[in-house]
Order: C-alpha cells, then structure tokens, then sequence
C-alpha cells in the first residue's frame, strides 16, 4: 500500500484548486463581490473570504470601491490585477506581424503591425521583422513597468513537431520552418520568458466560442490569406496525429477538380480560397487581408463581378460544411474572418441539403453563426489561453509576483 502524501501537499493542492477557481471566475466574469464568487463557484463565503487574502496580498487581485446593492451593506467587489506583469501575442500573417500586449485579463496595454512586404520562399525576412516587432513590444512593457512572462506566436499554417515548427504556408511559400529558433537568435535573453508557437486556428476558434457563449462542441471555418477552421469537440480543439486536423481548406470536396498547392485536387481553397474570389481584377492587386476585406464590401454592395464570384464559391462552402458537419455533429458553426460577413448566404448554402430529422429540423441543425472578433480572434485567443495556463497554476503566478 502506497503511503498518504503529506497532509501539507494536499492543502496546497486544494488551495491552489480553489484559487484557481476565484481568478477563473474573475478573468471570465470580470470584478464579483465575494458572495457572488461563492455562488458561483461552489466556495463557502469563509473559504473566498480567506483566498481573496492570498490574492490582494500578492497582487493578484484588488478591492474596488464599495457599491449600493440596493439593500444591505454595501458591496466591495474584486478584480483580477497583476500590475507587474503582461502576456504577449504575436500574428504571424501572410500581410504583416503583428503583437498585442495584455494586462492578465486581457485589458490591451500596446499594439504594432508592421508590414514585412511579403517575400515569398523567404522566411529570414520574415524574421526579421517578427524580431523587430517584438523587440519593440518588450521595450514598451518594460517601460510600463511590466515584466513579459508569456509570449505565443501565432502563424496561418499547421504547426507541429518537436520542436514546434511552422509545417508549410502556402500564402508565404514557406516549407518547414523553426520560427521559435528564428526568433530566439534574434533576441539573446529572450529564452527566459516562456515562449511557443502555434496554429491561428484553434485558439481563434476557442476565443470565439467563450464569447459567444456556444457550448463546446464546433466547427469553425474562416478565411483570410487562406481558408482554414478548427474542429472543437468537448471543448478541446482535434489536431488528429500529426497536428493537421482543422485544415478544412483542404477538404477534397470537388470531384477531379483542379490541383491545390496541397498536392490534392479539388481542394476547398481552389474554388472559394482568395486566387478564385479574386482573380487578377485591380483591385485585388494589395495583400490578401486588404483585397478580401474590399471583396466582402463589394459582394454587399452588388458589385457583379464580385457577387459572381461569390455566387461560384458559396455552393462549395455550403457542401463542405455539410459533409462536416455529419462527420462531426457539432452543435454550432462558426464563420471566421472575412467570410464572418457573408453569413447569411453562407448558412442558406449549408441549409440546402441536409438530412431529414424525425424530431424537427430546428433541434437537429447546428446554429451557423458569425464570429465577433473579426481580425483579432487569433490574437486574443492566444492571450486568452495563455491567461488561463496561468490561471490553472495560480501557484506559479503568485511566484512570479513575488520576484517582481
């Protein structure tokens, strides 16, 4: 029989638990008066009142001014703080770099995009400028006062590996590259801070749920320099065995279509993907984010060449989304990015074959709706999940307070 582990250990652990469950419910809610916290959160009112301690004392929250409750004695609600610290989440897009700096919850403290001319095949350019962009940032929040403890780069491309690397980005004519290493040789020192990489995806489509309030099982299609999406089952996003899952701009869905970059044919990308809704008008001659932004402004204003090339591609956004959508029975879907806009059309597409359903249509068919956070869900999605990694060990974050 194994012997009970120290009585010690298992307080902690139960505080730590319980303190995460207070800076949850702040980050999520945003400031709660102890007995609102207590609700929610399963807590006695003693228990909230002894964390909430821990937590002012750190620095990991604050007391607000006291309110009118209507009856009473007046509330004094609490807030997330961490004044010392930021979060840091870079984009790494076909058009630009760009790096938002954040307050623990969320609160936008600096911004830079840079454009870096989009040098096709060469990744050190790149580089180049994401270094710049985040040294720039790092400047910022130190004379802020405020130390970077978390930095996630986010890419347009399936990312994978060990070490994590970008595994292809067709909008950059890129093949495997080790951005992380990239950008740590740029910056000596940088490699204290903890640092990742990963999809746009997943966590754009993690953002767009908490907001929307729903539910965790999803499908998540979006469009910018590329089509791509996420499917999100019980909350978790599916990267499948070699971190490809969610690449639905590479669903096969036209039969002997033409050849994608992909090496398939029939590719969603070959006939709804930004070379098809553009074509070669003039338009369309800026980067990718720019021209889609026009070409969605176009379709709403009946422009005919643009509602053309819509109407063409509407139809496979639609068949893709049905094939999907029965392979994965999610109870919404969401469309991302410039498509966000075009949801309506979309959803009659998607709504134009479906399978009879014995208890009525409307509990059968998942809701489709459009994403709220337009360009920013990939950033803030990344802050977000980084918000809540510290969250989940509120023990590291109080160490941190106490080196600051």
């Amino acid at each position: 029989m194994s012997e009970a582990p120290p009585a010690s250990r298992v307080s902690g652990d139960v505080r730590n638990h319980n303190l995460s469950l207070i800076l949850a419910h702040l980050a999520r809610v945003g400031p709660s008066a102890r007995s609102e916290i207590s609700d929610a959160t399963g807590l006695t009112r003693g228990a909230v009142t002894a964390l909430a301690q821990i937590l002012t004392s750190a620095g990991l929250a604050r007391e607000l001014d006291s309110v009118s409750s209507g009856k009473g004695r007046p509330l004094t609600k609490l807030e997330l703080a961490a004044d010392g610290v930021a979060l840091l989440a870079v984009q790494l897009a076909s058009d630009d770099v760009t790096a938002l700096l954040t307050t623990l919850s969320g609160e936008e403290l600096y911004r830079r995009a840079v454009a870096h001319g989009r040098p096709m095949g060469d990744p050190e350019a790149v580089l180049d400028v994401l270094a710049r962009v985040v040294e720039d940032v790092l400047g910022e929040s130190k004379r802020l006062g405020r130390r970077v403890i978390d930095i996630s780069v986010v890419a347009l491309a399936p990312v994978g590996g060990e070490p994590t690397i970008v595994l292809a980005d067709v909008s950059l004519g890129w093949l495997q590259v080790d951005v992380l290493a990239g950008l740590t040789a740029r910056i000596p020192g940088i490699d204290g801070t903890p640092i990742r990489l990963g999809s746009d995806t997943p966590v754009a489509a993690l953002a767009e749920l908490e907001l929307l309030k729903a539910g965790g099982d999803a499908l998540y299609l979006k469009s910018d320099s590329n089509v791509g999406g996420a499917i999100i089952s019980a909350g978790r996003n599916i990267e499948g065995a070699h971190g490809f899952g969610g690449s639905l701009g590479h669903v096969a869905i036209v039969p002997d279509g033409l050849p994608c970059e992909c090496g398939q044919h029939g590719c969603l990308v070959t006939v709804a993907g930004v070379g098809p809704l553009l074509g070669d008008r003039g338009w369309a001659k800026q980067g990718p984010s720019v021209a889609l932004e026009e070409f969605v402004t176009r379709v709403e204003a009946g422009d005919p060449e643009a509602v053309a090339a819509w109407e063409a591609a509407v139809p496979w956004i639609g068949r893709t989304l049905q094939v999907l959508a029965m392979a994965t029975n999610p109870g919404v879907i969401v469309i991302g990015g410039h498509w966000a806009r075009l949801r309506d059309s979309i959803e009659r597409a998607f709504l134009s074959n479906r399978p009879f359903a014995p208890g009525g249509r409307d509990e059968f068919e998942p809701a489709v709706v459009a994403g709220v956070l337009g360009a920013d869900a990939a950033l803030r999605g990344a802050v977000w999940a980084a918000r809540d990694r510290f969250i989940r060990d509120p023990s590291l974050l109080l160490k941190i307070q106490r080196l600051n």
